[in-house]
């Protein structure tokens, strides 16, 4: 592994890690523990997006993990989830001044003109105890995104940053953007609880209100896309029933 450069703490609380070239940002995060820092690659040779998925690293994009040592309880510690989507999607619009082409998809991705742009994945190990660690991985197109064939039938488009609005920014740039983001909004839900995070998710939620599917495992639910409630999971109301789901992939 090439040699790490440590930054100074920067003006929001957190440390800066800047790594060439690792195999995730996350799994470098748990190896190094402390925190609360930043872990950010020029290159990652096995990033991961939910349920164990490649996510294609290339260099000029995004790559980072905020390592954090949470104390509430794993169902509260899950919610940073919304807190790291709203704070992302506060980092395109104060990046390129374009608030109308973002927005939040449920669970855990931000939409740039209905293609995604970026992604967000929650690991954590030890919850609940002393020794409790979450990283909050994030992925962006920057500059690039993979072909659309390399997604499964039925998913949203991958688009890049440059691509949807011919904006070029570095990751280190978008780093000075995001982490003070994260770290305000952070700020909120630890002192006013889930709420205001609900609260913004949903005033730029993509599809809230209209048609939906919802596959959760071998099952399929068609219906509308009603709300996120207070503990984060997406209720749909069906022909038959509403149901709140807590885990499934969407599709539009």
């Amino acid at each position: 592994m090439r040699q790490k450069r440590l930054s100074a703490d920067a003006p929001d609380g957190a440390g800066r890690i800047a790594i060439p070239e690792i195999d995730s940002t996350n799994a470098e995060g748990f190896r190094r523990g402390g925190g609360p820092v930043w872990i950010t690659a020029g290159l990652q040779t096995a990033g991961r997006g939910r349920r164990a998925r490649p996510w294609v690293s290339p260099r000029g994009n995004f790559h980072g993990t905020l390592v954090l040592h949470p104390v509430e309880p794993p169902e509260t510690v899950a919610l940073r989830s919304f807190v790291a989507a709203v704070a992302l999607r506060d980092a395109f619009v104060a990046s390129t001044g374009l608030p109308d082409a973002f927005a939040l998809k449920w669970p855990n991705d931000v939409l740039l003109n209905d293609g995604k742009v970026a992604g967000i994945l929650l690991e954590s190990q030890s919850l609940g105890t002393p020794g409790a660690t979450l990283c909050i991985g994030i992925g962006v197109n920057l500059i690039a995104a993979p072909d659309a064939s390399l997604v499964e039938p039925g998913a949203l488009a991958p688009v890049s940053l440059l691509q949807g609005t011919g904006k070029r920014i570095t990751p280190e740039a978008f780093l000075n953007v995001l982490a003070p983001a994260y770290a305000r909004w952070e700020t909120i839900f630890t002192s006013e609880g889930f709420a205001p995070i609900r609260a913004h998710w949903l005033a730029h939620a993509a599809r809230l209100g209209q048609p939906i599917v919802a596959r959760t495992g071998t099952t399929t639910h068609d219906g509308v896309f009603e709300m996120i409630d207070a503990t984060g999971n997406l209720i749909l109301r069906t022909p038959s029933a509403t149901l709140a789901i807590p885990a499934a992939e969407v599709f539009f």
